[in-house]
């Protein structure tokens, strides 16, 4: 088994930030109007911060047959079985459009489209470390400390750094 951090890029870091100031001083402000708003007003905010916490990504941990991203609470698990390539790709991410997920709110997560890649399913925290995975039906982008290290510890024949 091997571990990859997974970096935050500045950009990360900023949208994070911002957001999280810009939500809990919306709950602050509302909670301080006192009965003139409903409660769920003031909630909502610190709910979606403390939801997207959540979804952060802590890391990557290749095993010998899978690779596991590791989330706050919990860890997805992607098989190695399937995998025809692995590829460091820093521009992958470019000009993608969001379909479902998290654009920046501690990680960028979910579903995302590009020209390059078609549909693929993001678990980044920083875009220029872009990693893509291609399986026959699915595609995914992870973004590991050290990119070219982490493809060659996935022993995938036919891999590309």
């Amino acid at each position: 088994m091997k571990h990859y951090q997974a970096p935050w890029s500045k950009l990360l870091i900023l949208i994070s930030l911002l957001a999280t100031v810009l939500c809990l001083a919306v709950a602050v402000f509302v909670a301080r109007l006192g009965g003139r708003a409903p409660t769920w007003v003031a909630v909502l905010p610190l709910v979606i911060v403390i939801g997207s916490a959540l979804f952060t990504i802590r890391g990557y941990t290749v095993t010998p047959d899978a690779i596991m991203v590791q989330r706050l609470l919990w860890t997805t698990r992607l098989p190695l079985a399937g995998l025809q390539s692995a590829r460091y790709e820093p521009e992958a991410m470019r000009r993608s459009v969001r379909l479902f997920g998290n654009g920046g709110l501690f990680s960028f997560t979910g579903f995302y489209y590009n020209k390059l890649l078609g549909t693929y399913r993001a678990f980044v925290t920083n875009p220029s470390r872009a990693v893509v995975l291609r399986y026959p039906k699915r595609t995914f982008v992870l973004t590991p400390s050290a990119p070219e290290d982490f493809i060659h510890s996935l022993s995938v024949p036919g891999h590309a750094a």
